[in-house]
């Protein structure tokens, strides 16, 4: 089991948009999300700089940034871009960081 973890931005305003849109998360995204070994994350809100800090536990090499060509993934791109910093392609501007300390 490997952690990952990365940081987003949300656009300022957008945090009870971000949260509703991911109390509803689409059951079928969830799923693939879990089919590709993604069995924990959370995101938290540094709301004086808008920042999102994600969290994963990952069984294998992927992880969520590994399922940029799955239909589903990029339809959840589209719907969230209004509200995030994004690519071109409507994924988020995603910044992976490097883990430097672990308490098991």
């Amino acid at each position: 089991m490997q952690r990952l973890a990365f940081k987003m931005k949300l656009n300022p305003g957008q945090k009870d948009v971000y949260i509703k849109r991911h109390k509803e998360l689409w059951p079928e995204l969830k799923k693939i999300l879990k089919d590709s070994g993604v069995s924990e994350y959370s995101i938290f809100l540094d709301e004086e700089t808008h920042t999102l800090f994600a969290f994963q536990k990952v069984s294998g090499q992927g992880g969520s940034q590994e399922l940029s060509n799955n239909p589903i993934v990029k339809k959840w791109w589209a719907f969230m871009a209004d509200i995030m910093e994004t690519n071109p392609d409507n994924s988020p501007i995603s910044h992976p960081l490097e883990e430097v300390f672990y308490m098991k």
